[in-house]
């Protein structure tokens, strides 16, 4: 998966890659498709949802440039997959999930995996966690027709968003950078993700 998929397309970071070695795919899909985990493709996870193409999960963790000090905002833990590969590439995760039943069934898996710097909400996503704000790094795993405000405003300076957005059947994968005077904003990739549902995304 690492050499076909990642580094084959351009994922360079060897600290990306070496989690993506690691982190045990197979656990996070249902048992049914585990010997399609590590395909390059998306899987269904329940809930009219699913578990991203490892060649996007790379891309996207790529894109925060984490050193390990980081504390990272995660918009849609979904099966905990991207979660375990951020947990060990920073120092705290904070995971938004809006459904409860995918929420637990991610926590056990991180437990399992001794994933214990990762905190999961069930909520609304598109509100950030202003409890624990401001976030060095930002990961929305969902496709938003906007950039959520929230979010904008719980950066850091020289923070990093990095967020689907389009309509809803495809979308452009972009970084947004916050400094002090301005934001500057990359086209990463075109992609397709699931909704990003709740106050500041799609209507439910």
């Amino acid at each position: 998966m690492v050499e076909e998929q990642l580094l084959a397309r351009g994922i360079k970071d060897p600290r990306v890659l070496e989690v993506m070695r690691r982190v045990p795919r197979h656990l996070f899909v249902e048992s049914a498709l585990a010997n399609r985990a590590y395909d390059d493709g998306p899987l269904p996870i329940g809930e009219k949802q699913t578990i991203s193409q490892p060649y996007m999960v790379g891309l996207m963790t790529q894109a925060l440039e984490l050193r390990g000090d980081e504390k990272v905002l995660e918009i849609g833990t979904g099966s905990g997959y991207q979660t375990a590969v951020l947990a060990e590439l920073c120092q705290n995760v904070f995971s938004i999930e809006k459904m409860g039943s995918l929420a637990a069934r991610a926590r056990a898996i991180l437990d399992r995996l001794g994933d214990y710097n990762v905190a999961i909400h069930v909520g609304d996503g598109t509100l950030g966690w202003a409890e624990h704000a401001p976030f060095d790094a930002i990961l929305v795993t969902a496709g938003s027709p906007t950039v959520p405000q929230p979010l904008l405003e719980q950066m850091c300076l020289d923070g990093r968003l990095v967020i689907p957005l389009g309509d809803e059947q495809s979308q452009v994968l972009r970084r947004i950078r916050r400094t002090a005077s301005e934001q500057n904003e990359e086209v990463l990739s075109e992609c397709r993700f699931v909704k990003l549902s709740g106050k500041y995304g799609w209507p439910d």
